[in-house]
């Protein structure tokens, strides 16, 4: 989200309580207490209390602060600018008392007793942590990540938390990329279901719904394409990709009603996020309807000034109200620019009806989150909150569904407790509770995970025995993640001999029945700042592996990463891919290496062989030889290791019968399909059903396939079901840079229906004229 190399550690308590998801149902509906405030009334009370503010006080709502409420030589430069009515918005503090005393400042000792609204970055999970963001779209199930992000807004509302800089929508077709872990992956389709998802999640049915938070969606817009996936460069998009990859996910999020909306660092084709009035004013506003407020991601405004479009502060401030920038992110040390635009009204460079309007949308969230009513913390039920053991079993069944497992040559999983008797669990991710989290994740919210190693002894029991090497060790980062120093749980570990430890895990694998190797990334390799130009696995990892596998027992090899690693071409039995799994991520896995669960997850990215693939889609346009598309590089293929969509399960689905019910329609009309999907296995399983199209003549080439359907389901041996599938006349429009303008070609279709983005069941119908 921000830039964080200057930040400090605050401290959190949390919690919340949530229906477990395997019971889950409609939501009630809303009493009477709980229905949204009327819009007119909110405009009328925005309105009464904007003709009592001065320019200066307008000025102050619009300015977002570091709160590090612990340490009173950092706290105390913003409390003087939250107790002077200078400060509408802090974030970074978790702490209800010191959020409590904030608030107090605020509504205390301003003229206008305006309250502060907190944000946090509630990325996935607070206190309970999820699966992170991609491993949640590999889940490829919406409503499993609304009522995790449920979880995640009643933990963070509990604490007094009142907004999230999430859900990262950002498409990423380059996995180089660090960030790649906070988004949905490369696919517009998918990352746009996964959005709306998370909004509907995060903020309930209306925004100020109890035990919610407001959503803000970020980065807006084409971060996600930073130049050679190195984080902050610039991101150039043609008018092509922009429409029809990068901006649907915002415009789904914002249709699910997200009130906040978060600018990117970069500039777009030339022009920084902040100041752009094509992407804030043009599209966000007029285009979509947007009535929330945009944030600047941190020090997006004085950056401004580096972009090289303004000239001191005040010119910043101006450009990025202007171009529709309503709240600045001020880092530490840095100075606050908006408080320049009370002058800036007094030189002419601005108007008041200008400030008026970037300021309603902010007042207007604090009413509608009932913070004049209520700005205080109930200190003693937010630890009732984090203790609510029903968040857990929603993290457990987040992490079940999110693995993928990518081999499993021979039946080798689930691994048979009748049989296998010993088990040699080796790596240097093994034993390592903190990188089962993932990254984004605070040590002052006590989050809590089990490793991997402990939680397959949890699961076999004094039955087997369990034998544990860490075998090498992940060399540290050149460039320190920024979230590091807020680390406080982790620890410089002690050196290794590699060489002596490499030589015990062969040992302990042969004598035991298999091997499980946790291999991947730390977790602080993902993420912000955290770009790598290289897939191999780290360190002599590699080198590990080949060594147990060529002992010849079993090898099951456990990733955890967010990105894919080049271990396509080992010689492992078993791949299954957990990412970063979360709280619970010890048990589920477990449970899935057992058997107690099976996978049932896809990959939301096609998983390249090498960076050197990078950037990469499955839904490219085709070339003039489209014949030679596996042979583009003279060294290797340019096919993936594994395709866009892929995942294995315990049991084998088989597709038949698919039918177009609507061969030919007119422009503007839907098209039906239908298609059985059977469990031809030994057991009960998910099947994740996709359907692709592909249009094959029209105004402007078209992607070689396009995700437009999918549906999760749930099969019992020999249980066969038919799905339907609806394309409506949005999934067959396009923006095209012939016409500048969002079309729906007359055409024939391809269809496929499948487990991956190869599907080859397919059929075809006809877009006619009217």
């Amino acid at each position: 989200m921000r830039r964080i190399a200057a930040k400090f550690a605050a401290s959190l308590l949390l919690g919340s309580a949530l229906i477990h998801p395997a019971d889950a149902q409609a939501a009630p509906k809303p009493s009477s207490s709980q229905l949204p405030a009327n819009d007119a009334a909110i405009d009328a009370r925005v309105e009464a209390l904007l003709a009592k503010m001065t320019a200066e006080e307008k000025a102050g709502q619009l300015s977002q602060f570091f709160y590090f409420a612990q340490i009173p030589a950092m706290a105390k430069g913003v409390d003087d600018q939250i107790a002077a009515g200078k400060a509408g918005s802090i974030l970074f503090t978790t702490d209800p008392k010191l959020l409590n005393r904030a608030q107090k400042m605020a509504v205390e000792q301003t003229r206008l007793k305006i309250p502060l609204l907190v944000g946090f970055d509630v990325i996935h999970g607070l206190h309970t942590i999820f699966p992170v963001p991609l491993a949640m779209a590999a889940s490829w199930d919406p409503k499993l990540v609304e009522r995790s992000q449920a979880v995640a807004a009643q933990e963070a509302r509990a604490v007094g938390i009142h907004w999230t800089f999430a859900p990262n929508v950002d498409v990423a077709l380059d996995a180089r990329w660090g960030r790649i872990v906070e988004g949905a992956g490369e696919d517009p389709y998918l990352g746009s279901a996964m959005a709306a998802a998370q909004v509907r999640g995060f903020q309930g049915s209306y925004i100020g719904a109890p035990s919610h938070i407001i959503a803000g969606p970020k980065h807006f817009a084409g971060y996600g394409a930073a130049m050679g996936g190195r984080d902050y460069d610039q991101s150039e998009i043609s008018e092509n990709q922009l429409h029809n990859f990068y901006l649907p996910p915002f415009k789904a999020a914002i249709d699910a009603g997200a009130g906040n909306i978060m600018a990117a660092y970069m500039a777009l084709n030339g022009v920084p996020a902040a100041g752009n009035h094509r992407l804030l004013t043009d599209t966000l506003r007029t285009e979509w309807g947007f009535r929330g407020w945009v944030v600047s991601d941190a020090g997006g405004v004085d950056a401004l000034r580096t972009h090289g479009i303004a000239k001191d502060g005040t010119e910043a401030a101006v450009k990025a109200i202007s171009a529709g920038t309503n709240m600045e992110m001020v880092p530490p040390g840095q100075k606050a620019h908006m408080p320049s635009l009370a002058a800036a009204i007094t030189e002419g460079k601005l108007t008041t009806a200008e400030l008026d309007a970037m300021v309603r949308p902010v007042l207007a969230a604090k009413f509608r989150m009932g913070l004049f009513e209520n700005p205080y913390v109930d200190e003693a039920r937010a630890a009732k909150v984090l203790a609510d053991p029903a968040h857990a079993d929603a993290a457990r069944a987040a992490a079940e569904r999110s693995a993928v497992l990518l081999r499993n040559e021979g039946g080798l999983l689930p691994l048979d407790r009748k049989k296998v008797r010993s088990l040699a669990v080796i790596g240097p991710l093994a034993d390592s509770q903190r990188d089962m989290l993932g990254p984004w994740i605070f040590s002052m919210n006590n989050p809590s995970a089990e490793s991997l190693l402990a939680g397959i002894r949890a699961k076999v029991g004094q039955g087997v025995t369990v034998s544990y090497s860490e075998g090498v060790r992940i060399p540290a980062r050149v460039n320190p993640s920024p979230f590091d120093m807020m680390d406080g749980k982790r620890t410089k570990p002690e050196p290794i001999d590699e060489d002596a430890e490499i030589a015990k895990s062969v040992a302990l694998a042969r004598q035991s029945d298999a091997a499980i190797l946790v291999l991947g990334e730390a977790q602080n390799m993902s993420g912000e700042k955290a770009s790598r130009a290289s897939f191999d696995l780290p360190g002599r990892q590699k080198e590990l592996l080949d060594a147990v596998v060529a002992t010849g027992k079993p090898v099951i090899v456990v990733l955890m990463s967010a990105r894919p690693l080049a271990v396509q071409d080992s010689k492992a039995a078993a791949i299954l891919d957990i990412w970063y799994p979360g709280s619970q991520g010890a048990a589920a896995a477990a449970n899935l290496l057992f058997g107690d669960a099976v996978p049932g997850g896809k990959l939301p990215i096609s998983w390249v062989r090498s960076a050197a693939q990078a950037p990469m889609t499955y839904a490219r346009l085709p070339s003039h030889d489209p014949t030679d598309a596996a042979k583009r590089y003279q060294e290797g293929s340019n096919e993936p290791a594994w395709p866009f969509g892929f995942g294995l399960s315990y049991t084998s689905f088989a597709y038949s019968n698919l039918k177009v019910l609507t061969p030919k329609v007119a422009p503007g009309s839907p098209v039906n399909i239908t298609v059985d999907v059977a469990n031809s296995g030994p057991r009960s399983g998910d099947e994740v059903a996709q359907l692709y199209i592909h249009q094959k003549h029209g105004t402007s080439s078209r992607p070689v396939r396009q995700l437009k359907g999918f549906e999760r389901v749930t099969l019992k041996p020999g249980e066969k079901r038919t799905l339907t599938f609806t394309l409506s006349p949005e999934d067959l429009r396009y923006w095209s840079d012939a016409t500048r303008s969002w079309i729906e070609d007359s055409s024939d279709f391809e269809v496929w229906v499948g487990g991956d983005s190869t599907a080859s069941l397919g059929g075809s119908f006809e877009v006619g004229g009217r």
